[in-house]
């Protein structure tokens, strides 16, 4: 009768019932609920989202996409592939939507122009439930790489795959634990610093909590509002004191060109104490590195058992340099999260087709430019191959003296021409190079050099949602990590967990709903889950749309297969 009123636009959403299910195939997903919710899955998403009516409520979609996600289901069309009758049940309906209708969905809540101000909301929302992480950000370009035809996407160099390749870049800014806070997306080849001073550090003047006032900042010179901290693509000194005498924003990094190693005897024991409680015995030192006359920088170095002497650059006066070499060589958790997001939850894989403009006076490298760098490096090589054998050229001992001498002279002669003439060609390149502007508008491209960027809302609505359910994740390993012994290990189990059956045991009388989970490949992980229960039942949360509290138990493990009853 709901779907029958559904299809007439008689029904505004279906209604969440619960009924009892026994072995309920990836049932185990249920467990992320309460990290789905505290994690601001809802949060204020009826304010900025609104589907028509229909069988399908808002809630139920985002419960559903969520729970793909955290099923390793890295597009819309995987959704083919899973029972959707069982995963209806996860959700209190009779199944999920099908792919073309899931895709419908998607495209209404992208279309609404509100993707931009949910994520920001959820950014703020992260950023005020733990303020101590957001004091320390990492930000860095990921490279999303496009290989379609719709579009003349500008190269750009991929680190992982040591080629410059057409694609989008992603600025992404994460807290001290490598936990994402929004990103940001170009199809321009502007650079890290450019995105920071017009897109990222605007917002996060705005958004990040407990700033200091002005009075405490013009009480204390040394106090500053936020830490970024990024890779060697942010390097500049000028930038740093920008940052500072501007908006009294540290920045870290490392130094690009370190110069000679310091003497051995400066670098002492320290043990380091990283945001994630691990603790580690470096040998530091550190210096004071004058920019201009009213700004100066450490210059912390690491130096390691081989000898190899790593530098850093921090304006931030308020730590020391032990804390100064924890936030920056804790960099690695953002790396590390790339790694995770591209394999398990699929970050770079296309979502839409669809393109749109870019503004006619946006800067981009001219290609006429480029075209001369790339002739310059060509000609240099050419040059320095016939310096090369310039150099190793030798008489041939098998000929007699006059023809050998009239021999050498010739080809001596000829490669001084040769070598002239490709010096020649270069001086001329540079002077070309030198008279043509390195960028350009979009709008003095040529027809054939000018190109629009890929769509990002939708894109940027299935991001947001992997980045709730990589939080929501994360604090579920965070629960069982203390209690193991392999730490390294607690997503694993929790990935065990999803994709674990349940037995699904509405209670009425009490208004609950019990999930019963199934016993896992051991006693060991058992043990983990049941921990697991005990804390999420501890937050005695209200499945949506419903009355009915849930609570997390354990088969019983009486009659745990493979144990003697």
């Amino acid at each position: 009768m709901e779907r029958l009123s559904a299809s007439l636009g008689k029904l505004t959403e279906a209604a969440v019932r619960f009924e009892n299910c026994i072995d309920v195939s990836f049932g185990g997903v249920l467990f992320s609920l309460p990290a789905l919710l505290s994690n601001g899955l809802l949060h204020k998403s009826e304010e900025y989202f609104q589907l028509p009516a229909g069988y399908y409520g808002l809630s139920s979609v985002l419960i559903v996409l969520s729970f793909l996600v955290l099923l390793r289901v890295k597009s819309l069309e995987g959704v083919r592939y899973m029972p959707p009758g069982e995963l209806g049940k996860l959700v209190g309906l009779d199944r999920i939507p099908e792919v073309k209708t899931l895709r419908k969905k998607v495209d209404l809540l992208s279309d609404s122009g509100n993707v931009g101000g949910w994520q920001n909301e959820l950014s703020r929302y992260w950023m005020e439930s733990s303020p101590m992480l957001a004091g320390y950000l990492y930000v860095d370009g990921h490279v999303r790489t496009y290989y379609g035809k719709k579009t003349k996407l500008p190269p750009r160099y991929v680190s992982r795959e040591r080629l410059c390749l057409r694609g989008m870049t992603d600025y992404w800014v994460n807290d001290a634990l490598g936990q994402p806070f929004f990103v940001v997306s170009t199809a321009l080849t502007v650079g890290l610093l450019s995105m920071l001073r017009e897109e990222i550090i605007p917002r996060l003047l705005e958004e990040v909590p407990n700033q200091p006032s002005l009075a405490a900042l013009e009480a204390d010179q040394a106090l500053h509002r936020i830490v970024l901290i990024f890779d060697r693509e942010g390097y500049s000194p000028d930038f740093f004191e920008e940052m500072f005498l501007k908006h009294r924003i540290s920045c870290m990094t490392y130094k690009k060109y370190p110069g000679d190693d310091w003497p051995e005897s400066e670098f002492k024991d320290e043990e380091v104490v990283f945001k994630n409680g691990e603790k580690v015995t470096m040998k530091l030192a550190e210096r004071h590195l004058h920019i201009s006359k009213h700004f100066w920088m450490w210059e912390i170095r690491k130096l390691s058992e081989n000898g190899h002497q790593t530098a850093i650059l921090s304006s931030n006066y308020k730590a020391d340099r032990v804390e100064i070499a924890a936030g920056m060589f804790q960099r690695w958790s953002q790396e590390n999260f790339f790694k995770y997001m591209m394999e398990n939850f699929g970050i770079d894989r296309l979502i839409e087709y669809e393109t749109r403009p870019i503004s006619d006076t946006a800067q981009v490298v001219n290609p006429e430019y480029r075209a001369l760098e790339k002739e310059i490096r060509k000609e240099r090589t050419k040059l320095k191959k016939l310096q090369a054998e310039f150099g190793e050229m030798t008489l041939d001992i098998d000929e007699d003296e006059t023809a050998r001498v009239m021999k050498y002279e010739a080809q001596m002669a000829q490669l001084r021409e040769q070598i002239s003439s490709e010096q020649k060609v270069i001086k001329k390149l540079k002077e070309q190079k030198k008279e043509t502007p390195k960028h350009i508008t979009i709008a003095q491209l040529s027809d054939n050099e000018r190109f629009s960027q890929l769509a990002t809302d939708k894109k940027h609505f299935i991001d947001t949602i992997k980045m709730v359910a990589y939080r929501a994740e994360t604090a579920m390993a965070n629960i069982i990590r203390p209690h193991m012994v392999r730490k390294d290990e607690a997503r694993s189990v929790v990935k065990q967990i999803f994709k674990t059956e349940i037995n699904l045991i509405p209670d009425e009388k009490n208004k609950r709903l019990i999930i019963e989970l199934h016993n896992l490949t051991n006693e060991y992980s058992d043990q983990l889950a049941n921990i697991l229960c005990q804390k999420l039942n501890q937050a005695k949360v209200i499945f949506p749309a419903t009355k009915m509290e849930v609570f997390y138990k354990l088969v019983s493990q009486k009659n745990r297969p493979g144990q003697e009853v």
